[in-house]
């Protein structure tokens, strides 16, 4: 029998987000992980050129961006078989958060075992990453990070466009990654953030 894997992971342009509110531009899973997987590497290359050591010093843990990308791509692919959950539900309390957590293992699983034996190994890391292994917990975060971004950045699009239902979320999203012990994040937001309030006139100068 073929493999179903890939077919089932091009489903994902067929899962959309932000299903509790209104959009005037939707946005799928495919889309997404796109757009996370570029803001990580940037995030890693931005780690390794501007803030390889931490204020006193110390050497920070390098996160290859070539890592940091591949992971982001299948962050979400879990959700090709549950579907996205709304944050305001997923995290309702620790309870539904831990029950979704363990339904996307499962789910994770499932897509594993779509694949042929002998490639399961290079693609078991990526749809279960181990948090536990220090420097795949670190590159985590930075696709923690990029995923935040990448919504925040979904809040201000929608907000230019005049929507808005967006603007509580893009308040706790600039919040929240305000928060972040990462200086490459913050790096990001002042270097890059300003430029998506822009129209494409002005962004072409």
């Amino acid at each position: 029998m073929p493999s179903p894997f890939f077919a089932m992971l091009s489903r994902m342009r067929h899962i959309r987000r932000w299903g509790l509110m209104r959009n005037t531009q939707p946005e799928n899973l495919q889309e997404h992980s796109l757009q996370v997987a570029v803001i990580a590497h940037a995030l890693a290359v931005i780690r390794r050129t501007d803030y390889p050591a931490g204020p006193d010093g110390t050497p920070r843990p390098d996160v290859s961006p070539d890592r940091a990308a591949t992971l982001a791509l299948f962050h979400d692919a879990p959700e090709i078989l549950v579907g996205d959950m709304p944050t305001p539900i997923k995290y309702y309390n620790p309870a539904i958060r831990d029950a979704f957590k363990a339904v996307e293992g499962i789910a994770g699983d499932k897509l594993l075992s779509m694949l042929p034996e002998s490639l399961r190994p290079a693609y078991g890391p990526l749809l279960k990453p181990d948090g536990a292994d220090p420097g795949t917990a670190e590159a985590l975060r930075l696709v923690k990070a990029a995923d935040k971004i990448s919504a925040y950045m979904k809040c201000v699009e929608e907000e230019k466009s005049g929507n808005t239902e967006f603007r509580k979320a893009a308040q706790a999203l600039l919040a929240g990654l305000e928060t972040l012990d990462l200086p490459e994040v913050g790096h990001f937001l002042r270097e890059f953030l300003p430029a998506f309030h822009l129209s494409l006139d002005e962004l072409e100068g």
